[in-house]
């Protein structure tokens, strides 16, 4: 594995981009056409070791932050990419670095840092329970025998389990009516897919969406799991998943600004040269300034990606700006995809332009992984102090 180097920015991006060049458009366009995951890509990668830039060094990974991370899906996505394919393993890495025991980690670790091992999926979201995750049903209750424990039940919206080694599966072992603080009571797994594809313990369904995204629903049919693949203590898994939540929004953040600045080179790009009546159209300012205002709206979401990944970094606490990057990067991105299509016109419903491909994908940002009216709600309530809506 070639380690990325300390950690500069500059340098990262560089090197991202250098990776990124070797998957041009029509690759993405291709596996888009075919709804294919892009294996290729996330080889290289993890080959590259970006993938394992949050493992701690001393097991082998970058051993960087947030910050780090969150620049190399954002240049995924400007390269003209799609980072879903791969940034699971950034979104759910400190659940394990920072709650699994010691043994857990040396055994997982070093593998998933090397490429060995891949940890590209994350169950938690059930069709009845939506957003709220303290609703969900999937059970996890002890297993007699081994003394593990045994899940049974049903999720949505679980990505890249076919391409996966590993999975974090969020889980219910106390019943809700028994408790008083409905955030207790849920346990977080560690799983080896391939063991549960084999055993049949896992009945996978794709998910056909509109765009290439490798989604799925599954259903737990007595999912066998040692009694080591639970990750710290039982009934605490929520806790777990929400110390995470922060960083996922701010990885998401970068993605979709990506999105952006990918959307605004091109269609400024195309402003430039598409002549029509004597001039290019980007002398007008009916395309020049809604390009102005959406490429000053990524700007300043950027802004507060950059804080709230200082202040995650930092160790201090930062669910606002975290919230609030994410809500502001994905509406900038929406913007920016909108006018670059109608900077397009025609063109930009044109599958080898690119721009409608694009434009699907940075959609999902409005909606996941979390709705952004939630996080208005998040921010009246927790941030402005306004009574609950709910």
């Amino acid at each position: 594995m070639t380690s990325i180097a300390a950690p500069n920015l500059d340098a990262i991006r560089a090197d991202v981009r250098a990776l990124c060049a070797q998957f041009p458009d029509a690759y993405w366009r291709d596996l888009d056409e075919k709804r294919e995951h892009p294996g290729a890509f996330v080889d290289a990668m993890t080959k590259a070791g970006f993938l394992a830039a949050l493992v701690p060094a001393e097991y082998g990974g970058g051993g960087m932050g947030v910050t780090e991370a969150s620049v190399i899906l954002e240049e995924v996505n400007r390269s003209g990419g799609h980072s879903a394919a791969c940034h699971a393993q950034m979104y759910v890495m400190r659940a394990l670095v920072r709650h699994a025991s010691a043994e857990q980690k040396a055994r997982w670790l070093p593998a998933i840092a090397r490429g060995d091992l891949r940890l590209q999926a994350f169950s938690i979201t059930e069709a009845e329970a939506g957003s709220d995750t303290t609703a969900i049903q999937t059970r996890a209750v002890r297993d007699p025998e081994t003394g593990g424990w045994i899940i049974d039940g049903r999720k949505n919206w679980t990505s890249r389990l076919m391409t996966s080694d590993l999975a974090l599966i969020l889980a219910r072992t106390t019943p809700r009516e028994d408790l008083t603080d409905r955030t207790r009571g849920l346990s977080l797994f560690l799983v080896d897919l391939r063991e549960a594809r084999e055993s049949g313990e896992v009945a996978i369904s794709p998910v056909r969406t509109m765009f290439n995204y490798e989604t799925f629903e599954v259903e737990y049919r007595g999912l066998r799991v040692p009694a080591d693949g639970l990750i710290g203590e039982a009934g605490m898994g929520f806790r777990y998943v929400i110390d995470g939540w922060n960083a996922e929004r701010i990885l998401l953040a970068a993605e979709a600004i990506g999105d952006g600045y990918w959307f605004i080179d091109r269609a400024v790009r195309y402003a430039s040269e598409r002549v029509v009546f004597g001039r290019p159209i980007g002398a007008n300012q009916g395309v020049q300034f809604p390009l102005a205002k959406a490429y000053s709206h990524i700007v300043a979401a950027d802004a507060v990606r950059w804080e709230a990944a200082r202040k995650f970094d930092a160790g201090l606490s930062c669910g606002a700006e975290a919230n609030m990057a994410k809500m502001l990067a994905s509406d900038a991105s929406w913007e920016a995809a909108n006018i670059c299509l109608d900077t397009h016109g025609g063109n930009g419903f044109v599958v080898e332009y690119d721009v409608e491909r694009k434009f699907r994908e940075t959609r999902l940002y409005q909606v996941a992984p979390i709705n952004n009216n939630l996080i208005l709600a998040y921010l009246g309530q927790h941030v402005l102090g306004l009574p609950r809506s709910y």
